[in-house]
């Protein structure tokens, strides 16, 4: 079946669709490829490329998996503090509306965890973020240790004494 011909209603749909997020569901991550169906995906799948793809990460998959989840633990890590600072925020709405904007980053079916939660619960344990679960979902805010955050800390609450003890 030919292409539609440029400025024809057909290419014009076709555009549009084309320019969205499409499903992650059907998205391979090895060739960078959104497919906008199960069909496409099938495919895409079955295509020479894709299997070629394959068989070199197949190769050496270790490399390819840590690669990866390095990849997604910095372009997340990096984008949370930039985007909410120390604001409390939903880990599934921050990946869903902030992190998976930009097409071509790293989404969670490459690294090797499963969940974000999975991904998310070390990182509070390291103390690089706080992790709360609430009954609305888990909710992740940024711990800022830089010494210029510090010592803005320590001068607030240098200020919360003296207006607490005037206040006796």
């Amino acid at each position: 079946m030919p292409r539609a011909e440029k400025g024809t209603p057909r290419a014009i749909s076709n555009q549009r669709k084309s320019k969205g997020l499409q499903r992650l569901r059907w998205y391979c991550q090895v060739c960078k490829k959104y497919c906008r169906d199960e069909n496409g995906f099938k495919c895409h799948v079955q295509s020479e490329g894709h299997v070629r793809q394959m068989f070199i990460v197949g190769e050496i998959p270790h490399r390819h998996v840590a690669y990866c989840s390095r990849q997604f633990m910095c372009e997340f890590l990096q984008l949370l503090p930039t985007t909410q600072g120390e604001k409390r925020v939903n880990v599934n709405h921050f990946y869903a509306s902030q992190y998976i904007v930009k097409k071509y980053r790293i989404h969670m079916n490459s690294p090797r965890w499963k969940t974000l939660i999975e991904f998310i619960t070390p990182s509070g344990h390291e103390g690089i973020c706080r992790v709360e679960n609430t009954e609305k979902g888990w909710f992740i805010s940024w711990i800022d240790i830089s010494p210029e955050a510090l010592k803005k800390r320590d001068e607030n609450l240098k200020r919360e004494r003296l207006e607490k003890g005037e206040a006796d």
